[in-house]
């Protein structure tokens, strides 16, 4: 499996980003599908998650996640960011077993996106 992370940028505070990140394989859509971050000096940081059906989620502020199975591709959407909100973002995949905001807990990485928000 493989992942591929995207959608990041450079936006002042108070906008708006939406990340995406497409997998390929036939088994995504049996996976658990995590978004984490990681600030320079900063360990990584779970920040959302979502299960395979979509039923379940988890998201910390004021993201929002959402997956669309059809197209092997999860979504993080980022309204109100913040300058703490810089980092760069990595999508993950969990094969067995639901939410965790462990990563030593996920099986696969994609390969991480830069948000930066300025002042």
């Amino acid at each position: 499996v493989q992942l591929q992370a995207s959608g990041g940028g450079l936006v002042q505070a108070g906008a708006s980003l939406r990340l995406s990140c497409t997998a390929s394989g036939r088994t995504f859509s049996s996976y658990y599908m995590g978004w984490f971050r990681q600030a320079p000096g900063k360990e990584r940081e779970f920040v959302a998650g979502i299960s395979w059906s979509g039923s379940s989620t988890y998201v910390k502020g004021q993201f929002t996640i959402s997956r669309n199975n059809a197209r092997n591709t999860v979504y993080l959407q980022m309204n109100s960011l913040k300058p703490e909100d810089t980092a760069v973002y990595y999508c993950a995949a969990r094969v067995v077993g639901g939410r965790s905001g462990l990563p030593s807990e996920y099986d696969y990485w994609g390969q991480g996106t830069q948000v930066t928000v300025s002042s």
